[in-house]
């Protein structure tokens, strides 16, 4: 028996085979491109996601041989995608990147109380679904009043292939429209946005039937599937207690708990994990500044990811320009979706190799910020900490993490952890009953790591000074 899994990123579509084993025996991705049309603005056209899927199943499948019995999807999470009655998007996606919901934002704070907010597992924050819903009410009122369904990314990819319209608590959980408590759509928070609850799909558990998808002359009993960050914790393996830090587009930081405790300081957010309702939960530290950020300033530059790790191969120096990486506001831990991104300490000595460094230092910091709020919430990480995610290969920035968080950590050998969790959804399975390896152990220099502190405080300081300006704006 083969296990099919999709993973539908920001950025790109993954695909996985895995055997009986668990055991990865075909994969395949490919790009595409996250759009901006105005400053803060992030979307996707799910017509490039649906044909990149077609894509790399048919190249997974061709390549591996295999049949699959059962398909699981993951997907980037927050995001709105509305349909119309043909389950056919009615405008491009709204992504979680996405920052044009600030006055939403602001309007939700004032309008409900903080008691329920915890209960929805965060703070408003922008490009969350119910955010974007509000905006999307306010400003684009016939594309709102056509909708027929809301549905998350990963959702409408599965719906797209022939699949059910349904969702699941660890996607339903990053909408601000979910009691993550109660584990069922929140009435209040439903109404504030303007929803018509009959738009919003049936919550099922995670390794639930979904109906059956084609893709590729192919009939593939589906599972409804998990959020990615969700989907990471079940190809992991992982349980109460663990936790990992993934850095790729964004940065996740996790940590596992078996209640809902709620992070009074809403600096972080608190997410279901896949399963049913109120199988489990975790803290995160979400931020937006990683991958997204260097791939934009390293588009500055003309440069590769390669001639910046070259640059990191020095270490940071005490007189390198201080990067703020908010280019698009920022989640953890600041929640504001106004931050943007800015240099400081240039001099006529900075040269183009300290400024591609201080882009790495930049989203470490950010990364490190995330680690700090998560454990400053009562949810300590064990160590080694778990690293996944396309940003940990290079030897020097898994360095220069180690050193910016101050913990020892380590790669997990699971390059494929959220579509690898996806496939095993589908198959009816909750976790991974291999344990992945930790392999390549950094621990933290402690001279690195203070100068890092150093630097951090000045570049929080520099943000601070900004959100003073922002609220005196305001």
């Amino acid at each position: 028996m083969t296990m099919l899994g999709i993973d539908l990123g920001t950025g790109s579509v993954k695909a996985a085979v895995l055997d009986d084993d668990c055991v990865v025996i075909g994969r395949a991705s490919r790009a595409y491109a996250v759009q901006a049309p105005r400053p803060g603005w992030a979307e996707s056209d799910p017509g490039e996601w649906l044909a990149a899927t077609r894509d790399v199943v048919g190249q997974v499948l061709d390549a591996s041989g295999a049949s699959p019995s059962s398909v699981g999807f993951s997907g980037q999470m927050h995001g709105v995608v509305l349909v119309d009655e043909d389950g056919s998007p009615l405008r491009p996606a709204i992504l979680w990147a996405d920052s044009r919901s600030t006055q939403e934002v602001e309007r939700m704070g004032r309008d409900l109380p903080a008691e329920l907010m915890s209960r929805l597992g965060s703070q408003p924050v922008a490009g969350f679904a119910a955010t974007s819903l509000a905006w999307l009410r306010a400003h684009e009122p016939e594309a709102f009043d056509r909708a027929r369904a809301v549905l998350q990314p990963k959702d409408w990819l599965r719906v797209a292939l022939g699949g059910d319209i349904a969702t699941e608590p660890s996607d339903a959980s990053g909408t601000l429209l979910f009691d993550v408590a109660a584990g069922q759509w929140s009435a209040e928070a439903v109404a504030w946005a303007g929803v018509d609850p009959a738009l919003l799909p049936e919550v099922r558990a995670s390794e639930s039937a979904a109906g059956t998808v084609r893709i590729h002359d192919r009939e593939i009993p589906a599972a409804v599937g998990g959020a990615d960050t969700a989907c990471v914790v079940v190809g992991l393996g992982l349980g109460a207690g663990d936790g990992f830090t993934a850095v790729g587009s964004g940065s996740q930081t996790v940590r596992l708990m078996d209640s809902p405790l709620l992070d009074a300081t809403f600096r972080t957010h608190t997410f279901c994990v896949a399963g049913a309702a109120r199988a489990g939960w975790y803290r995160i530290g979400a931020v937006q500044s990683a991958g997204l950020t260097l791939n934009a300033a390293l588009s500055w530059f003309g440069a590769s990811v390669e001639e910046a790790a070259s640059a990191l191969a020095a270490g940071v120096q005490a007189d390198d320009p201080i990067f703020v990486p908010y280019l698009s506001g920022e989640r953890t831990p600041f929640m504001t979706p106004s931050l943007r991104g800015s240099w400081h300490g240039l001099s006529l000595a900075t040269d183009r190799a300290s400024m591609l460094r201080s882009v790495l230092e930049g989203v470490a910091q950010a990364v490190a910020l995330g680690v700090d709020a998560v454990q400053d919430s009562g949810e300590p990480l064990r160590s080694p900490v778990p690293l996944v995610g396309g940003g940990t290969h290079d030897p020097a920035f898994r360095q220069l993490l180690a050193d910016a968080t101050g913990l020892a950590l380590a790669v997990a050998e699971a390059p494929d952890a959220a579509v690898v969790g996806a496939a095993l959804l589908g198959a009816g399975r909750v976790t991974n009953p291999v344990r992945v390896p930790l392999v390549a152990p950094v621990e933290p220099r402690p001279d690195a790591a203070a100068l890092l502190r150093e630097r951090r405080g000045r570049m929080v300081a520099e943000v601070m000074s900004d959100l003073a300006a922002l609220q005196e704006d305001s």
